[in-house]
Formats: C-alpha cells, structure tokens, sequence
C-alpha cells in the first residue's frame, strides 16, 4: 500500500489547526522550513521519516495518528478520533449522531455487497 500523502497532509493542517498553531511555529517546533509544512499539508512532496517523526513531536501526536489513513490496522486511532469528537457531545446530539452512524454502516455495507466496493 502506498502512503497516502494527501491525507497525512490533511491531518498535520487539522492538528495544527486544533492547537492554535500558525505553519511558521510548526516549522519551528519540529525544525522545518515553513514551505515544508505549508508543501507537506497540500500533499505535494513526500516527507522522510524524520521529517514525519519532528512533525508528529511538535504536534504531539504518535506517528500512527499521522499515518492511518495508510496503515489498515489503525482502528485504535480512528475509535480514539471518534471518541474525541464525541467526548463533549449532549445526550440529543449523542443520540442523533448514533442513529446517523448506525444508518451509515447499513447504507455502506449494502452498497459494498451489492457492488463490491472499496470496503471489502
């Protein structure tokens, strides 16, 4: 499987963004050049080990959160992303969101029996 660099991207602007942090106080804190971070949140260049490592510590973040979107067995980040955005959810939202999930899943799971699609 190829990383998937858009969305690595994707998640170092959503993080960045949730801690308040501007591209240039990123790239300070995990020794980048601004450029860099603004690149690497687009998905246009490919990020080193290193680079995905600094990034991930100024973020405080695991490596993991970053890269799941490429890595299959990553269900702990994504059940751990989900309880995070539910964690300050009301009893009616919780309750909305829940039958909404629940409608999702049957809804992808009839589409990929029927058309054997990409959630096999």
């Amino acid at each position: 499987m190829e990383l998937d660099y858009q969305a690595i991207g994707v998640r170092v602007r959503r993080l960045r963004k949730e801690r308040g942090l501007t591209q240039q106080t990123l790239a300070e804190i995990s020794n980048q050049e601004p450029s860099n971070i603004s690149h690497i949140e687009r998905g246009a260049t490919k990020l080193s080990l290193p680079t995905l490592v600094s990034i991930a510590n100024a973020l405080e973040v695991t490596v993991d959160e970053l890269l799941c979107d490429s890595v299959p067995a990553s269900r702990s980040v994504f059940q751990s992303e989900v309880d995070r955005i539910l964690s300050d959810c009301t009893h009616a939202e919780l309750k909305v969101i829940t039958e909404t999930i629940r409608t999702l899943k049957e809804n992808l799971r009839e589409l990929n029996l029927r058309d054997k699609g990409p959630f096999s």
